[in-house]
């Protein structure tokens, strides 16, 4: 079982860690010094003396390239043990490492591990308001309900070292792309609740509210976009094939399949990831069948509103969009990337 804590700015709560987790038995023990300067360099090397391995970044890179330089290293040590990863700071305690560690060798082969926090007692606001936003959006993103998204104590079984190392991000956003990639990549998700533990109102967090939350939610926010770049193409086409046929359902099918290919190609590529030939043929039939499905659904919004209601037809299509947006990015984030 071996331990990996990458590590920014630490003080001696890591070397407590450190020795709490030897009590446990647990280990060997990696630890990634994320560019923290000259002036930590005794503490890493105290670190040394109590046996970890320590990988050092000349410059703070991130939490996500930490990671991921640890778990090269891990890699190679070719040990076929489970990977453990908890934080510097002391607000992951030993006995809820053990327990995520015990969960990983009871399910060797399930994917991911994650110690999740319940939030009670006295929880900071930020963190408490940071970790509902984050679950609802990841639940709307996924189709599935992970309680604490952002967790820093995850354990993984040996084989998903290289898919790890190729997940992108670097710094905290590279945490939420393992669980937005996990489930179309075949990984399952368990949970093991721990004890919430914020120090000092959290204050040795190195999370930034506003960078990295946007970071975080990129996937989202370039889902919307091309969203509404096909919904503009959709809204525009519409009309012009209304005025040139004057027939809703005609209209509604050639601005749908314009636009449905503009938004298959850019979520292929810039927001889902990856635009390889494998992928192109594991997700087209899928979305397009989804498009078919949409396009059935907007078709019967659409005449509901316009025709039913005698709504105009602008404000009946922006009803329809509105209306069916969720859904679509549940899908195509559910079955078809």
């Amino acid at each position: 079982m071996t331990i990996l804590i990458p590590s920014y700015e630490p003080d001696v709560r890591l070397l407590n860690l450190i020795v709490k987790l030897q009590e446990y038995g647990l280990g060997p023990i990696v630890i990634v010094d994320d560019g923290s300067g000259p002036s930590y360099r005794d503490l890493f090397d105290m670190a040394r003396s109590y046996g970890c391995t320590v990988l050092t970044h000349r410059h703070n890179l991130g939490k996500g390239s930490a990671l991921k330089t640890g778990f090269r290293h891990i890699r190679e040590w070719d040990l076929r043990d489970p990977v453990i990863c908890a934080d510097s700071d002391g607000q992951h305690l030993p006995s809820d490492i053990k327990k995520v560690a015990d969960a990983v060798l009871l399910h060797p082969s399930a994917g991911m591990v994650l110690g999740s926090r319940k939030f009670t007692g006295k929880v900071p606001l930020r963190s408490r308001f940071g970790n509902s936003v984050t679950r609802s959006v990841f639940a709307i993103a996924t189709g599935g309900k992970v309680h604490d998204t952002q967790t820093g104590l995850r354990g993984f079984s040996y084989n998903m070292l290289d898919w790890l190392c190729d997940l992108p991000g670097e710094r905290f956003e590279y945490e939420m792309n393992m669980l937005l990639a996990a489930r179309k990549d075949g990984y399952a998700i368990r949970e093991v609740f721990i004890e919430t533990v914020y120090l000092e109102e959290n204050k040795s967090s190195h999370f930034r509210p506003l960078i990295d939350s946007f970071r975080i939610y990129l996937p989202i926010l370039a889902f919307g976009a091309s969203s509404a770049a096909s919904a503009a193409i959709d809204f525009l086409l519409l009309f012009v094939f209304q005025y040139l046929t004057h027939n809703l359902f005609l209209s509604v099918v050639a601005a749908r399949l314009c636009s449905s290919i503009f938004n298959y190609s850019v979520n292929r590529r810039y927001v889902f990831g990856g635009a390889n030939a494998a992928k192109v043929r594991r997700s087209m039939p899928k979305y397009f069948s989804l498009v078919v499905l949409v396009l059935l659904l907007n078709y019967g919004l659409l005449y509901f509103y316009n025709e039913q209601l005698i709504l105009p037809l602008a404000v009946a299509k922006i009803l329809t969009e509105v209306s069916i947006f969720v859904f679509s990015f549940w899908m195509q984030r559910r079955f078809v990337y």
